[in-house]
């Protein structure tokens, strides 16, 4: 549903999936900087909302997913990858606990999808899972351990008025997106496909615990942990800014003349100019120009491709 918050003075709405959200407010250099500066808020209301209540629940998605949930505090935000057998990201979502309920957040459209697997799961488990509307998500620049740049609130939908005219500035999507790529942070979906593991994505460490009980793919997890080398990383692209346009995401990445993976995300950064995300082989040299969209773009690191962890700067 179309955000209430694209009633406010200056909002252009998104398009494709972020379309019922505001992509910016009429500047959005002016709101990456903002956000940068640890000003403002970002309506994410569009991202779809799952609770998941019952005595069990903590327990059971210790047991279901990549994260240590048990003892999981109420408060603490935490990141979990649901993963085929084969090591597959399949799901992934964030949340936090209050004590009753874990609730937790995941990209528009994949909520229903989401709720459907945890309720085939649940068996003779006492938990209760729903698919909620009537919760937002919105995001807020500072500190937080679980490396989202920043923190997430969840908001009654219908107080979500009385929230921007609090935490504002309001800052658009198109801000946000620029900084979430600069961090080096995927989007799934987006920046992976279906043959996408963790360690590829740098999702071991935030989404992905190492040091915790079986889950469904952990045997691929682990072994390329320890063996090193996934088959492919993720890379931040600086884009050749004298075209005037960003790629689409899906295009393909070339190296000296053969497809070695493709783009994902991009935006246009208020100080690095055009970026994106990409995935692309392992062997590709780190220092190679890559071609994308018929587009130079040099490229920096965001995941080893020796050993599969995030090691791009973050801030």
């Amino acid at each position: 549903m179309a955000s209430p918050l694209l009633a406010l003075p200056g909002a252009v709405a998104g398009d494709g999936i972020d379309a019922p959200v505001a992509a910016h407010y009429g500047s959005f250099n002016t709101e990456q900087r903002s956000l940068a500066q640890g000003d403002g808020f970002v309506d994410l209301s569009h991202r779809d909302v799952v609770r998941i209540s019952g005595p069990e629940r903590l327990s059971w998605l210790h047991n279901l997913t990549t994260q240590y949930f048990a003892g999981l505090a109420p408060g603490a935000w935490t990141q979990a990858l649901v993963l085929s057998p084969q090591g597959h990201v399949e799901h992934a979502f964030a949340g936090v606990d209050d004590g009753e309920a874990f609730t937790a957040h995941t990209e528009p459209g994949a909520g229903a999808a989401l709720a459907e697997w945890l309720e085939r799961m649940k068996f003779m488990t006492r938990v209760e899972i729903a698919l909620v509307d009537d919760i937002a998500v919105m995001w807020r620049p500072g500190e937080d351990p679980s490396r989202q740049g920043g923190r997430y609130d969840l908001v009654p939908r219908d107080k979500l008025e009385a929230y921007a005219e609090a935490a504002g500035p309001a800052c658009g999507l198109w801000a946000f997106e620029a900084l979430r790529i600069e961090r080096g942070e995927p989007r799934l979906g987006l920046d992976t496909d279906h043959r996408t593991i963790p360690n590829e994505v740098g999702w071991i460490g935030p989404a992905v615990h190492l040091d915790k009980g079986c889950y469904r793919g952990q045997e691929t997890v682990a072994r390329v942990h320890t063996l090193g080398r996934p088959p492919r990383r993720l890379v931040l692209l600086h884009l050749d800014g004298s075209e005037n346009r960003l790629p689409a995401a899906g295009s393909p990445v070339s190296y000296d003349g053969r497809d070695v993976g493709f783009v994902g995300s991009s935006a246009r950064h208020h100080e690095l100019g055009p970026i994106a995300l990409a995935l692309v082989k392992r062997n590709v040299p780190v220092d190679a120009t890559l071609t994308v969209d018929e587009m130079p773009a040099a490229q920096e690191v965001v995941v080893d491709p020796e050993v599969g962890l995030h090691v791009r700067p973050l801030r």
